[in-house]
């Protein structure tokens, strides 16, 4: 009789882990919608984000997924365009109902959209945005995961200090994002006793730089900053700065990416670059991100798709933390959580607001990337000074 009844209770047992597994099995895949710029002016920082989150999905799917289900993103084209963001967010929210998002690129793209995540409660991480005010308005789901913008030209302000220079010049795109690392490379340069000749804030799709850079000229700038959203500005400048002789003794941006120095050749030398990751820092899980990203999309990775990776590995600890995708209960474990992922620290304040990540100062040198700030992330030592454009 107790055989009996040990046998359908062991039949029992089976039954019921091969209906659980089944269930499991047939689950539904967790859905992250987001929006990327794949066109437009922030395309080539957008289109690395997004492959940065398709390479995450590949990974995480591999390894079992997130809560035991698959991921599945669903990512729009948002054109680099805010009015098409904030219809594409609501659009994945209301109509589509994903079960949660990640941001879109850049600071003036999460500003926009940012009402449309808080309005629905939405845990908003946001890989690629730095811009201190967005997150100075009380609210409560978004989360920062780049150093602050007003830092991303500190590091050239630093060197140049170093240096003994005090002559500084600071120009910046009028968007969100340039206008505070501008402001800030500014501020940092006045609180070290150098004086700042020149801030000069230019109308986006500019062309023609050549009347700030004779200002450049005029005023003897030794320490020029550059702060911009579209990336292809500087490569604007430096080409006209080449073509009027225009020369500074440091010259910084507030991105380093890899169409610079492919679009300029020798003329990117010397040029210095806020990179908030590079592949040879000491992070967990880099050289596997790397070999993986080079595979999948036969280029190198760069900072923005880094961020967008590291970004849902934050997103994936919460998650599995909280064990369960509710998002307030996600934002509380995201409050707590500090830790590190292949883009570096994170950690944040009651605000979202990122404490923990620093950035890292690349220059130019021989056609490749080479950290040169701070010390101790450094592979090389910083060229110093640019040599005149007819000594090249």
């Amino acid at each position: 009789m107790r055989s009996k009844s040990l046998f359908f209770i062991v039949l029992l047992v089976v039954v019921i882990v091969f209906v659980v597994n089944r269930l499991v099995q047939e689950e539904p895949p967790i859905r992250i919608g987001a929006t990327m710029s794949e066109t437009g002016a922030y395309s080539t920082q957008g289109t690395a984000a997004r492959n940065g989150y398709l390479l995450f999905e590949k990974h995480i799917n591999e390894k079992g997924g997130i809560l035991g289900r698959d991921v599945e993103f669903i990512i729009y084209n948002d054109k680099s365009d805010s009015d098409t963001a904030i219809k594409l967010y609501e659009k994945l929210i209301t109509e589509d109902e994903v079960d949660l998002i990640m941001g879109p690129y850049g600071s003036t793209l999460t500003e926009a959209v940012a009402p449309v995540t808080e309005k629905h409660n939405q845990v908003h991480i946001s890989p690629l945005a730095a811009t201190t005010s967005i997150w100075e308005q009380g609210r409560e789901y978004l989360f920062m995961v780049l150093p602050p913008a007003e830092l991303f030209l500190a590091g050239l302000i630093e060197m140049g200090h170093e240096e003994g220079l005090t002559r500084v010049g600071v120009i910046q795109e009028d968007e969100l994002f340039p206008k505070a690392a501008g402001t800030g490379a500014a501020d940092l340069a006045r609180e070290k006793g150098m004086e700042v000749l020149i801030h000069e804030t230019y109308t986006s799709g500019t062309e023609d730089f050549s009347n700030i850079l004779k200002k450049v000229q005029e005023e003897n700038i030794e320490v020029m900053g550059m702060a911009a959203s579209a990336l292809g500005d500087f490569i604007t400048v430096v080409s006209q700065m080449k073509e009027l002789d225009v020369n500074v003794k440091m010259f910084g941006t507030s991105g380093a990416v890899d169409d610079f120095q492919q679009e300029l050749g020798e003329a990117a030398e010397y040029v210095y670059g806020l990179s908030a990751w590079e592949p040879t820092l000491p992070y967990p899980g880099i050289d596997e991100f790397v070999e993986s990203y080079r595979e999948k999309f036969d280029m190198e990775p760069s900072f923005h798709a880094a961020g967008g990776y590291g970004s849902c590995m934050i997103l994936r600890e919460a998650i599995e933390k909280a064990g369960t995708l509710d998002s307030d209960m996600i934002r509380d474990e995201l409050l707590e959580l500090e830790t590190q992922t292949i883009f570096g620290n994170f950690a944040v304040d009651e605000r979202g607001y990122q404490i923990a990540n620093t950035g890292v100062i690349i220059q130019w040198q021989d056609g490749k990337r080479a950290v040169v700030w701070p010390e101790e992330f450094a592979t090389a030592e910083p060229r110093y000074p640019a040599p005149r454009w007819s000594e090249r």
